[in-house]
Parts: structure tokens; sequence; C-alpha cells
């Protein structure tokens, strides 16, 4: 069963190891998803540190220059750890690194490869007998050198407690999947909706997530948040029973559309009320609800506090 949404106070702690030529938009679609899920979920959900082999500067293909906070052999035990090689992997492929590789791997909780980072974990032996995949392009020359992993073509595997990824946009999907397992489906879709375009909210996820009736229903609720439609009316545009509807989102996502619903516009509320200076009473317009004091309630309900700015007060 998912979670819709799940309540922990312990940060989890991951880790970037990052090589020489990384892929910036690789980190960017771990790291900004992460930082998203801490602002959006109102705890910090991840802390994360940038680790090389050596500590110092490490530098991106595009010449973006990022100073670690630890080399590897001096880094504190991580629950995640990322390996992001992405360009000049065969020459990272080296007895240090596979050294460095396997005895970090016996301290961190999950080991994730991104872009050509499996190739690096499977070179040390991290991948033995489990499902994985890299970057595409090298896919062939990654089943015929390694052939105790099973090389599937697909954009993220997870065996276990390693998972890899192909590429950048992929990278994101992963980052995705995790915040799912830690903070529920319902930030998760908040952070789809601030790194897509509303046209877009269809995101590749793995494993879990919505998809199919469920995902078109999602797609209608954010393009009718100032007249939520009804559950019959949701049920007839994406072709899929109101009961059979309730079911798959229960099943995908861990709530029922309703709870889905209101979510979905009390989080427009919520950028509304920080990113603008309209009134409480228009934002109460523009997200669906019959009278300022109505939002007001299911905001504090679900945020804990009244809308910052409001002038409302709500009759006792």
């Amino acid at each position: 069963m998912q979670k819709w949404s799940i309540q922990s106070h312990t940060p989890v702690s991951v880790g970037f190891l990052l090589f020489e030529r990384f892929s910036n938009m690789c980190l960017a679609n771990c790291v900004e998803p992460m930082r998203a899920a801490n602002t959006l979920g109102d705890r910090q959900v991840y802390d994360w540190a940038f680790v090389g082999l050596n500590q110092g500067v490490v530098t991106s293909s595009s010449q973006l220059s990022v100073l670690t906070d630890y080399a590897i052999a001096d880094a504190p035990q991580f629950d995640y750890l990322f390996v992001i090689a992405s360009y000049d992997y065969d020459a990272h492929d080296t007895p240090a690194t596979r050294r460095a590789l396997a005895k970090v791997a016996k301290s961190c909780k999950v080991m994730i490869g991104l872009d050509t980072g499996a190739w690096l974990m499977a070179s040390a032996g991290l991948l033995e007998h489990k499902r994985a995949t890299v970057h595409w392009d090298i896919l062939d020359s990654f089943s015929e050198r390694f052939l105790n992993v099973e090389p599937l073509r697909e954009r993220v595997v997870r065996d276990d407690n390693r998972m890899t990824c192909v590429g950048a946009t992929s990278a994101y999907d992963l980052t995705r999947e995790l915040i799912c397992d830690h903070i529920g489906h319902g930030i998760a879709l908040d952070v789809d909706a601030l790194f897509m375009r509303r046209d877009d909210l269809r995101p590749r996820h793995i494993g879990s997530g919505p998809s199919g009736p469920v995902q078109r229903a999602i797609d209608l609720m954010h393009r009718n948040i100032e007249t939520p439609m009804m559950l019959d009316q949701i049920s007839r545009q994406v072709a899929c029973p109101p009961k059979t509807l309730s079911r798959r989102f229960q099943s995908a996502l861990g709530a029922t559309p309703g709870q889905v619903y209101r979510h979905i516009r009390l989080s427009a509320a919520r950028h509304l009320v920080e990113s603008s200076s309209l009134q409480i009473t228009e934002i109460a317009v523009r997200t669906g609800y019959e009278s300022p004091a109505a939002l007001t309630r299911a905001f504090k309900k679900r945020f804990g506090h009244a809308p910052r700015g409001s002038s409302l007060v709500i009759p006792r």
C-alpha cells in the first residue's frame, strides 16, 4: 500500500560522490527535488554533503566547480550514496576508485549509480548478480564487460540496496521515488508541480506513483482548481467508474481522489500566499473555496497556521 503522507523526524543523510566531468544535470535533478521536499514538507527531510575521492574542488563537464565537504575516506556514514561519474568514467575506473567504492559500500545503506556511475559500481563488484542499468550509449559494452550483472534497458532500476539510472532526466524520476518513500506521495506531487509545466505533469515514474486514469485525473485537478470538478465528472472524462477510480487512487497514492484534490488546491493557495500580494478573498476564489473563512480553516488544518499576511478573523 502506498503512503500519501509519512511523518519522520530524522533527516535522511545523502552523499554525492562526484568525479571530474560529472554532469550538472544529474546532480541538480537530485539535489533540487530534495531541497524542494524539505521546503514543501516544512521539515528537514534530507541532509546532504558533497564528496570526492579527495577533498577539494571537483569540476563538472560544463566547468562548474564544486568544493567537496569530505574525501571519501573521511566521509560520515550515509543512508544513500550517489555515485556521479558521467564523462571520463573509463579514466576513473582505477584500482583506487574500486577500493574506495568497495569500502564505502559497507557503511552506506543504499548506493546509487547515476549515468555511468553504475559502471564504476559494477567494476568494484557492487552489482554482482543484481539488475542494473547505465547510460544507454554504453549499455552494450556494460553487458559485455560485467557478465554477472543483469543489464536492463530501463530508465531506473532498483534491486535491494542498489539503484541505478540512465542519466539526468531519469535522476529526477529516481529522486522522486525516494521522496515518495520518505515523505509520501502528497509532497512528491507538489515537487512535480514545482519543477514541471502544468501540461507536463506526467512524470515517468518508476515502481509506484500515478499512471493511466489516476494521472489523467490529477491532470484534470490541476487544470480545474478555481472551479473544482465533482468525482463523477472526473470519472467520465478519464473513462473510469468512480468506485474503480477511487480504488486506483488508494492503490497508487494511498489517498482518495478528494484528499488529492484538496491537497492540490491547498498547495496552490500556499503558493499564492507566499509569492503574491493577493488578498485572502481573491486566493479563496482562485483555489475554489466558498469563502475566505473556509480556505483559512482548511489551510490551518494542513499547514498548522493561518495564511500569513491574512487579516481575516475567523468567526468563533
